[in-house]
């Protein structure tokens, strides 16, 4: 099983921007899907992010779309989610995932393990 590590996150400003990382153990990194996620409190888990395993397929959940990209390096084990245009509502801890096969979107019950979480934090 993958083991997962976010980075990044921090306290910026409407409208700037911030790159998160996820770096991940395992020689089998390249082989699995990787999905970010956000929870803010009080709120349930959201999905934000998908990428396959070649980075050829991506999705995004509606309230990213146009504003967040992600993308990989395999050869470092690590998915990244940039993070542009950000807005108060952003603020929240990101997660990263990984599945064995890809799905355009998974709900969060369906992932078996998670990174620590990075916290986001978009003052107005």
């Amino acid at each position: 099983q993958v083991q997962l590590v976010e980075s990044g996150g921090g306290l910026v400003q409407a409208g700037d921007s911030l790159r998160l990382s996820c770096a991940a153990s395992g020689r089998t990194f390249s082989s699995y899907a990787m999905y970010w996620f956000r929870q803010a409190p009080g709120k349930e888990r959201e999905f934000v992010a998908a990428i396959s395993w070649s980075g050829g397929r991506r999705y995004y959940g509606d309230s990213v779309k146009g504003r967040f990209t992600i993308s990989r390096d395999n050869a470092k084990n690590t998915v990244y989610l940039q993070m542009n245009s950000l807005k108060p509502e952003d603020t929240a801890v990101y997660y990263c995932a990984a599945k064995d096969y890809y799905i355009d979107y998974d709900p969060p019950s369906d992932f078996g393990s998670w990174g620590q979480g990075t916290q986001v934090t978009v003052s107005s």
